[in-house]
């Protein structure tokens, strides 16, 4: 028997819900309407315009439009300006386009008043003399407290300053350099652009203010002197500051202070103190400071006793214990001749001597 509402043979097959119903498991949701190529005319549309009762609906875009992918090409091409400007950029700052500047270098001879005093101790001299209190060698040249820059970090800065002590350290300090047997050490520490001036200096030595290797580094005339002591007193100070964005700079001013006597001689022979200050300014790029090199850029030295009418610009020639100055000054120097130095010279301060 049917159900209470079905007729009594069952429901029709051609009726609604009758058989198979082969659409049913169809689900015609929004989308999918939407995505309907055809579309009914409203029954207005078919009053007004006789039309058929659908019409074909324009085809969906696939993709971005022409308008999207001119846009996305103008970006492209934009950015890639950008970065090809960052690259070869004609407006560079020109701290970046200037070459390594020239060494720059001053060399002052110090004429003693009298007689050079001078002991057989070593120590005694050093005790009884303005260097009684300095510090031994690589230790009077103490880092100063670091800090970071606008542009440098605190480890960029640290390799700065360490790059100015070694330099300084070789200079003034090395054996072999300070008999004049050894420039190596001190070259292989120059900015590459610096090296051909520092080559010049040692081929042919002049006291332009350029080309003097006694501004480069500390070195006596064999012939005349020797180390009485390798214990050299040292005291001084490093400076640190930003240039610009692209230039760390130091600056070095120390006193060293080294034992001497005649070449050849024993330690029964009288030594004598010779001093030497030093003014050292250094720059350093980022190049410079990945290297671990520097660009020499200013040398201002004080030299005695010394005499003033010899040349110091090759070798210093210490006047030794019991010598005087010989007569007469400093070179001449010709105001109408261009490119030349002026011949400079000073008076050794008695305080600055040993009281012996």
């Amino acid at each position: 028997m049917g159900g209470p509402g079905d007729p009594p043979e069952g429901t029709p097959e051609a009726a609604p819900g009758g058989g198979e119903d082969e659409y049913r498991s169809v689900v015609f949701d929004e989308s999918f309407v939407r995505a309907a190529r055809l579309q009914e005319f409203s029954a207005q549309e078919r009053l007004d315009d006789h039309a058929p009762a659908v019409r074909r609906r324009p085809s969906l875009h696939r993709g971005l439009s022409r308008q999207a992918l001119i846009l996305v090409l103008l970006i492209a091409v934009a950015f890639g300006t950008v970065i090809y400007m960052g690259v070869r950029n004609p407006y560079e700052s020109p701290a970046a386009e200037l070459p390594t500047e020239p060494l720059r270098m001053t060399v002052i001879p110090l004429a003693p008043q009298g007689a050079v005093p001078g002991a057989v101790d070593t120590e005694l001299l050093f005790a009884r003399s303005p260097a009684a209190q300095f510090s031994i060698g690589a230790e009077g040249i103490a880092l100063p407290a670091t800090r970071r820059t606008a542009h440098f970090s605190d480890s960029q800065v640290v390799s700065a300053l360490t790059a100015a002590k070694d330099y300084i350290v070789e200079s003034s300090l090395y054996p072999e350099v300070l008999v004049g047997s050894e420039v190596r050490a001190v070259r292989v520490m120059l900015d590459p652009e610096q090296l051909d001036q520092f080559d010049r200096s040692f081929d042919g030595p002049a006291a332009d203010g350029r080309h003097a290797p006694t501004g480069w580094l500390v070195r006596f005339d064999a012939s005349r002197a020797q180390l009485a002591d390798d214990k050299i007193r040292v005291r001084g100070t490093l400076r640190f500051a930003e240039a610009d964005s692209t230039t760390l700079e130091v600056v070095a001013n120390h006193t060293f202070v080294y034992a001497l006597r005649p070449t050849g001689a024993d330690d029964r022979a009288k030594a004598s103190l010779f001093t030497v200050r030093r003014e050292l300014h250094f720059r350093f790029d980022r190049d410079d400071l990945r290297m671990h090199q520097v660009q020499l850029v200013l040398s201002y030295v004080q030299a005695g006793p010394l005499s003033c009418a010899e040349d110091s610009s090759n070798h210093l020639r210490p006047l030794l214990a019991g010598q005087t100055a010989k007569a007469g000054g400093p070179a001449g120097t010709n105001p109408y001749a261009t490119g030349g130095a002026t011949a400079l010279c000073g008076s050794l301060a008695a305080e600055a001597q040993p009281k012996v």
